[in-house]
């Protein structure tokens, strides 16, 4: 009698769900570099309905944010403008972080948040690292390519820099990898201010900054 009734109870609740329109969530397989993406910091990886939005520098802050059934709709109309090809749906992608950065900024504080930001500017409250934003947008990427957004991508492996003796700073940022040719596009979000599009450029390129 307990089973029937736990049954009972899972398929009410997954009535529920469909007629909220929401998607029940599953779990989204992980290659092992981004999986340590969320181990490290001890947080769930994304599933299709909600993330863990990290800030305040190495995840000390986390939000859970769930996306609803607007989310994905302004996500899917932004990324079906993308269709065409590899390069319009990078600048699509642009454009789906810049409506996450707003979607999030109002809500946690975010909206205050700098270029380039960590510890020494003391306002952690605020701002993403490097490490924060690689974790979220990887994360929104990953929950994107569940949804079948991605015509011309995968989500790939995320990037590490840093060499001291030519004076490059540790920088990490997440990567898309072009279906068609293999070619790895890095999508840096902390290199730019709030509300802006991220840098996206080739890993290659990437590596060689300072």
């Amino acid at each position: 009698m307990r089973i029937e009734h736990f049954r009972r109870r899972v398929a009410q609740a997954l009535a529920v769900i469909a007629l909220l329109g929401v998607p029940a969530a599953h779990a989204i397989e992980l290659t092992p570099g981004i999986s340590e993406l969320y181990t490290s910091v001890s947080i769930y990886p994304p599933t299709t309905s909600s993330m863990t939005i990290c800030y305040g520098f190495v995840c000390k802050r986390r939000y859970e944010l769930g996306f609803t059934s607007g989310d994905r709709a302004a996500l899917t109309k932004i990324m079906a403008a993308g269709r065409a090809n590899a390069a319009a749906e990078r600048a699509a992608v642009q454009k789906a972080v810049v409506w996450f950065d707003r979607r999030v900024g109002p809500v946690i504080g975010t909206d205050k948040r700098i270029a380039n930001a960590d510890f020494r500017y003391f306002d952690d409250k605020h701002n993403f690292d490097c490490w924060d934003t690689t974790r979220n947008v990887t994360s929104l990427l990953l929950v994107m390519q569940e949804w079948g957004l991605f015509k011309h991508h995968t989500v790939g492996e995320p990037k590490y820099r840093g060499n001291a003796l030519v004076l490059q700073t540790p920088h990490n940022t997440p990567v898309l990898v072009e279906r068609a040719t293999g070619e790895r596009w890095v999508v840096d979000m902390w290199t730019r201010g709030y509300a802006q599009a991220p840098d996206v450029m080739t890993v290659d390129k990437w590596v060689d900054l300072k």
